[in-house]
């Protein structure tokens, strides 16, 4: 017994142990689901092998232009948090402001209701307002769900930030808009980083954000992408398109982040 014991706190100690759980999960709702991503991407709908429809999406002006439309809003949603979200933590951030705590509970307020949910308000306070749903809908709403996952990641750089380095500058003679280009601007890539990709991603995968708050008049490519992966005919030219998608975000992202980091080593030299 006492053995047993023993041999049973050994493996609980270990922490290769509690790593299973983990990988279990990864198993199953990461590395199954984009194998079977990609068995129905090569397949046709009979289970036979095929590229005819990567062939298709390529000639599939639909979706090519939904693509391209939706990397467009994305890039708009993400350049409209970045204008608002970085005043916002760089003002969060300084020593003097008595309520961070305060103001971060506000962003964060919004985000425990289910983003649909916040949706459908901000379809109703259009409707209240007289003002139409469309592309500046679109717009607002996305800002509205996403403008959280800017802020912090900018927000956390900015705190910890060596404020010597700011003093250190200014007594140098530099002032205050010279000390914010110069030092804080290169200093909070890493965040502003972050927050680009943490907003641009999701909205270019976005649906039901588009659905809503234009009628389903708008189509984005994740509104495509379902649209075929629901329509058992269709399912595998989705998994295409969703495959598709998954290289060029996988691709961004492997090259933003040498860029970031060869971004980050210069501006602290």
């Amino acid at each position: 017994m006492l053995f047993d014991m023993s041999k049973l706190v050994q493996i609980f100690s270990s922490r290769r142990t509690w790593a299973w759980p983990y990988v279990l999960f990864m198993v199953l709702f990461v590395v199954l689901p984009l194998i079977l991503v990609g068995v129905y991407a090569f397949t046709d709908i009979n289970g036979n092998f095929t590229i005819r429809n990567f062939a298709k999406f390529f000639t599939h002006s639909e979706a090519i232009q939904a693509f391209l439309y939706s990397v467009m809003i994305a890039v708009f949603n993400t350049v409209i948090c970045l204008l608002i979200g970085y005043p916002a933590a760089y003002i969060m951030a300084q020593e003097d402001f008595r309520t961070p705590k305060v103001m971060a509970m506000l962003f964060i307020l919004p985000m425990w209701i289910n983003f649909l949910l916040r949706t459908v308000a901000t379809v109703e306070l259009f409707n209240m307002c007289g003002l139409p749903l469309g592309e500046g809908a679109l717009l607002f709403g996305l800002c509205y769900d996403y403008l959280p996952f800017m802020i912090y990641p900018i927000y956390n750089t900015l705190q910890k930030m060596d404020n010597s380095l700011v003093e250190a500058a200014q007594d140098l003679g530099a002032n205050r808009w010279v000390c914010f280009w110069k030092i804080i601007v290169p200093l909070s890539m890493p965040g502003v980083y972050s927050g680009i990709v943490m907003v641009f991603m999701p909205t270019v995968s976005t649906f039901a954000i588009a659905e809503l708050l234009t009628h389903n008049n708008i189509k984005l490519f994740g509104s495509l992408i379902q649209d075929y992966i629901t329509t058992t005919d269709l399912l595998n030219y989705g998994a295409v398109l969703s495959l598709v998608l998954l290289i060029i975000i996988g691709l961004t992202s492997f090259f933003g982040d040498h860029d970031s980091a060869s971004g980050e080593k210069g501006g602290l030299v």
